[in-house]
């Protein structure tokens, strides 16, 4: 974390995070920087404190320049809530943006959306659509969009985070489409960059770290104004260089084996697989 960017509210922080372990994730929000133009907030999908976070940032950007739109990685690219009223039920939020809540629980995300909404800012969708990814898999020119390395640890992850379950010959493909996402995420976000005003960008972390994510696709100058925070469940605040701008650490959560729970799947089909993946 920069501490230039904590004062007066960091020495806040600093003072009462001995006596309140909450209040030392709670005072992350109030760091980042509202002239950024663009915001990547990459969470960890299931820590609960990452999207109380998220609504937070909602609330510190909004006020003028505010924000142009919340970007998600939960919704695809192609819906969007132009148009409802601030007072639009969640309902008519949800049809509009085709929520999947079988992927992304609306308990979980619902109160970030409705945030935005309440506040006027557009959500938009940001993901490669499901129907996109046959042809990616299939086109080898995704290889050659990132640095060989890059590419190698997209592949390694898709092994070790599918337990080396995953068909060997899907594991090409299925870095291709983590390619693929965050380029469709980078196109996104420069279609709503407003003069004065600030893209926010809710993505799992792995999207948004500039040394393998979204700012990969970008020119320099925008890579280089964007504002890049890390936010972990579990260990130390230090900043990774090269990674991110900010990490914002927040409580550690209860330990899962998605090994076992992928193992106790009746099959493994292709759609099975990107939905583990997304966990």
């Amino acid at each position: 974390m920069r501490v230039g960017r904590l004062a007066p509210l960091g020495l806040v922080w600093l003072l009462s995070a001995c006596a309140n372990p909450q209040a030392a994730w709670h005072a992350h929000w109030g760091t980042l920087p509202t002239q950024a133009p663009v915001i990547l907030l990459g969470e960890q999908h299931d820590a609960d404190e990452h999207q109380s976070l998220a609504r937070l940032a909602i609330s510190r950007l909004t006020p003028s320049p505010g924000l142009s739109a919340l970007a998600l990685e939960m919704a695809d690219d192609g819906v969007d809530t132009v148009g409802l009223p601030a007072n639009a039920s969640e309902a008519d939020v949800r049809a509009r943006l085709r929520w999947n809540d079988a992927g992304w629980p609306w308990q979980r995300y619902g109160p970030v959306v409705m945030q935005a909404v309440r506040l006027g800012v557009p959500v938009v969708g940001a993901n490669l659509p499901r129907a996109a990814m046959g042809g990616v898999m299939r086109n080898e020119e995704w290889d050659a969009r990132v640095p060989a390395g890059v590419l190698n640890d997209h592949r390694q992850r898709m092994v070790d985070s599918h337990c080396g379950r995953l068909p060997e010959s899907q594991v090409p493909g299925m870095a291709r489409i983590q390619i693929a996402r965050d380029a469709r995420m980078a196109q996104i976000i420069e279609r709503w960059l407003r003069p004065g005003k600030t893209v926010l960008l809710v993505a799992g972390a792995e999207h948004v770290k500039r040394d393998r994510g979204i700012p990969l696709f970008w020119p320099a100058g925008l890579a280089s104004q964007a504002h890049v925070v890390w936010m972990r469940a579990g260990g130390s605040d230090a900043n990774t260089l090269g990674v991110a701008d900010a990490v914002w650490t927040t409580p550690a959560t209860p330990e899962r084996d998605h090994c076992a729970e992928m193992a106790s799947a009746s099959t493994l089909t292709m759609v099975s697989i990107w939905d583990f993946s997304t966990m």
